[in-house]
């Protein structure tokens, strides 16, 4: 089935501009999105070298939705991909400072929710290549009314969380598109670099001044493999969009990761920026889990309208 996306309307070297939702935004010329406007050949990506596998993806087909980006495919693929999540403790209080009043943390004991710190490299997927970071709060389902630590198991059990972003800077101009348009996530754009492999995990944020916004050095977990398919986890995150709330779904294929319970030497260090000033005024206590998934797969769905109700 072919795109409806806008065809690229002038080049440079390197990259094709395209039309995205009424704005211009540049593009690798050659790369994924060029060639396939997110309808990407899952048979071209099973010779990737960097893939293992396209199943996941044949059993997800794609379909087309109007959007504030325009007429798009969803959900986005992303084949390969590598993410490092340092979940922490923090007062309810604090966190419930940031939170849009219609949201509720998700409390591990009174008084206490879990934040997190999330790093992301996407080697391959259908919108080409990228680096992400997160600041984000764990928080309960929307029209939940049930007691909050029910939530709390059946979200660890089912590993499906639900979460409110603060800060969620991005390497490329389409990322930041897609991502602020049309899912209404607070994305810019920033040099950002993000390595994880087996023994170490790294990534640096930068500020608009070019110096350090946020950094991570830390020793990866062990390194589980898991076959396609077996562990698959779910995020469901609200949004905004012209004042009306929106949730976005995505799953994770997990093909090797590992963890740590209360990690040491965890080198997380805040600098000046955005992220550094989100993840503060959460008032953070302590690391609880360092999450790396040095191998995985993601789907990513285009965010539909939800209906969240006011609290007191």
């Amino acid at each position: 089935m072919p795109s409806t996306e806008q065809s690229g309307s002038s080049t440079r070297q390197g990259v094709v501009e395209v039309e995205l939702g009424g704005r211009e935004v540049a593009v690798p010329k050659g790369g994924l999105y060029d060639r396939y406007r997110m309808n990407t050949d899952l048979d071209e990506i099973a010779r990737d070298p960097r893939v293992s596998s396209v199943d996941f993806f044949r059993q997800l087909p794609k379909t087309e939705v109007d959007s504030p980006i325009g007429t798009t495919l969803t959900p986005n693929f992303y084949y390969r991909i590598s993410t490092a999540r340092i979940t922490m403790l923090a007062r309810s209080r604090a966190i419930r400072s940031r939170l849009p009043g219609e949201l509720a943390p998700l409390e591990v004991a009174p008084g206490l929710g879990l934040i997190s710190v999330m790093f992301f490299r996407y080697d391959v997927c259908d919108i080409d290549f990228y680096t992400e970071a997160a600041v984000g709060i764990a928080v309960r389902p929307a029209r939940h009314g049930g007691l909050g630590f029910v939530d709390l198991v059946a979200a660890l059990k089912n590993e499906h969380l639900h979460s409110h972003v603060l800060s969620l800077p991005v390497s490329t101009d389409i990322a930041q598109v897609r991502g602020h348009d049309g899912y209404g996530f607070p994305k810019w754009v920033t040099d950002l670099d993000v390595s994880i492999d087996a023994d170490r995990t790294a990534a640096r944020v930068a500020n608009d001044a070019g110096g350090t916004d946020l950094s991570l050095a830390v020793a990866t977990p062990a390194q589980k493999a898991y076959p396609s398919g077996k562990r698959v986890s779910s995020l469901t995150a609200y949004t905004t969009i012209n004042g009306a709330w929106r949730s976005t779904s995505s799953q994770t294929n997990v093909l090797s990761a590992g963890a740590a319970s209360f990690p040491r030497d965890v080198g997380l260090r805040t600098g000046e920026g955005r992220m550094s000033d989100d993840l503060r005024s959460l008032k953070p206590i302590r690391a609880v889990q360092l999450d790396v998934v040095t191998e995985g797969q993601l789907a990513l769905h285009m965010p539909v309208p939800t209906s969240v109700p006011a609290r007191s």
